[in-house]
């Protein structure tokens, strides 16, 4: 289930930077490759490259068309047009911030700008006058949370998102954009579908979603997980002391194996169903059957008895 509440997108802290795979089609750019920003790459001076009879360029950036100008979390990237004997364009110059300040020398240079994982390339070029360039982004943001069945709260350690491309690659893959995403964190991205994974913990409690983000806006969504927290330990006797050194193994209903662990005590979380638990301790092994409720966290004891002891050959 998804909550998505929409409202104007803020200008908000500065997310890992990326070249989008569609950046800002103009005068040929839809081959270019430009080196080394597949990641963010802190500037090498936080000045504009000053020189002799140079130019001004004001650069700035909008998330739409006639919008305000972003004032923080951009990063500004100026290459020349002509690769170097490594292949590679050369950076000029690079600054972060808001709206920036180049003098220039006169002459065409390519201009990367990047707010989060939206970002855009275009072409300028640049005389002895004083000119402004602005770059349209059509970009917005994403929040996301999620909460267990009938609203209960999963603390944030146990929580990650991954975010993908709406549409999936020959193969049915779909490109990874960002993995372990905490939630309530803003990531900025172009304005387009996505499918988002939620984890709830490391076992089988997933949610897949396809969320959309709108140019301009924060968009917030909010998905349920219909799993629970359990605890499985080894007693001698219904409400006894767990018992050291017991292997784990934990079966779906199809009988597949969804964990293994080690411990007298093993923490997990299962989405919502059947499961067998089985113990081994020593040379004896254990088995008990129990119910995952969704949202119902507690501890499953697996007493050490005769009923639930396993033949290990037929365990093997």
């Amino acid at each position: 289930m998804i909550a998505a509440v929409r409202r104007l997108f803020p200008i908000l802290m500065l997310g890992a930077i990326a070249l989008p795979a569609a950046a800002q089609q103009a005068d040929g750019l839809e081959n270019l490759k430009l080196p080394g920003i597949s990641s963010y790459a802190t500037p090498q001076d936080e000045r504009p490259l000053a020189t002799r009879h140079a130019g001004s360029v004001t650069l700035s950036a909008q998330l739409i068309e006639g919008g305000e100008d972003i004032t923080r979390g951009m990063v500004w990237r100026v290459f020349k047009p002509e690769p170097d004997s490594d292949g590679k364009l050369p950076l000029v110059a690079s600054a972060q911030g808001g709206t920036s300040v180049f003098d220039l020398e006169p002459g065409s240079y390519l201009v990367h700008a990047s707010y989060g994982r939206a970002g855009a390339t275009k072409r300028i070029s640049v005389g002895r006058q004083a000119q402004r360039e602005s770059f349209v982004l059509d970009a917005g943001g994403l929040k996301l949370d999620a909460t267990a069945s009938g609203g209960g709260r999963i603390p944030s350690a146990k929580l990650r998102f991954s975010i993908y491309e709406g549409g999936s690659e020959d193969d049915g893959e779909r490109a990874l954009i960002l993995p372990n995403v905490q939630p309530n964190t803003v990531v900025r991205l172009r304005s387009g579908t996505y499918h988002v994974v939620s984890t709830y913990g490391s076992v089988n409690a997933i949610i897949r979603s396809d969320i959309r983000v709108e140019a301009g806006k924060l968009t917030e969504a909010t998905v349920e997980h219909h799993a629970a927290e359990v605890t499985l330990k080894l007693v001698r006797e219904a409400g006894g002391e767990a018992i050291a050194d017991t292997s784990w193994s934990v079966l779906n209903e199809a009988g597949e194996q969804v964990q293994e662990t080690v411990g007298a005590f093993a923490p997990m979380v299962l989405a919502d169903g059947d499961y067998t638990a089985i113990a081994k301790n020593r040379d004896r092994i254990y088995q008990m059957d129990f119910e995952v409720e969704p949202g119902r966290n507690r501890e499953i004891e697996v007493v050490a008895s005769e009923a639930s002891a396993v033949d290990p050959e037929a365990a093997d």
